[in-house]
Order: structure tokens, then C-alpha cells, then sequence
């Protein structure tokens, strides 16, 4: 396996980038956007999580076979949330036919 060196200030810019986007969560918790909040927020998150995907784990550097298992989890993660939701967004109407 080829080790590869990211420079230090690679390291710094990323860990200024997550700073920054630290602080625009906090803005945008703070902002008045009525229903947007949650489509900020993880958005703000998901921006977050690849650059600690790409550069803190090295996945920019890695292997074919190392972004398949990655994106596998990332998959594996989005089939829970789509079952979950699908539960959760269909008990009331449950309710409502039962009675």
C-alpha cells in the first residue's frame, strides 16, 4: 500500500473549513427560516461529513475497493432512514383506517 503525505497545511485548511461550518450551523440554528431549518442544518452536516470523509480519513487517496465499502455504508445508512421514515410517516394513517 502507497502511503501518501498530505501536507500539514492541507490539515489546517480542512480543520478552518469545519470550523467555519461549526459556526454558519450555529448562524443558520439562529436565522429565522421558518421550515428550512432542517434542510440547512443537513446540509451544513453533510458538507462537513465529506470533508472529514475525504481528507481526515483519507478516502480522497484511497482505493476503488475503499469507496465501495464507503459508499456500501453510506447506502446501508440511507436504506434504514428511508424504512424508518416510511414507518413513521404512515402511523397516522394507520390510525385513522383502524377506527
Amino acid at each position: 500500500m502507497i502511503a501518501h503525505a498530505t501536507p500539514v497545511k492541507t490539515y489546517c485548511l480542512i480543520f478552518g473549513g469545519l470550523l467555519l461550518l461549526t459556526g454558519l450551523t450555529v448562524a443558520a440554528s439562529l436565522a429565522p427560516l421558518g421550515g428550512l431549518h432542517t434542510l440547512v442544518a443537513l446540509a451544513i452536516a453533510s458538507a462537513k461529513a465529506a470533508l472529514v470523509l475525504l481528507y481526515f480519513m483519507h478516502l480522497a487517496d484511497s482505493s476503488r475497493l475503499t469507496w465501495v465499502v464507503a459508499l456500501s455504508g453510506l447506502l446501508w445508512l440511507a436504506i434504514l432512514i428511508i424504512l424508518t421514515m416510511s414507518d413513521y410517516l404512515t402511523r397516522e394513517w394507520w390510525r385513522v383506517t383502524d377506527g
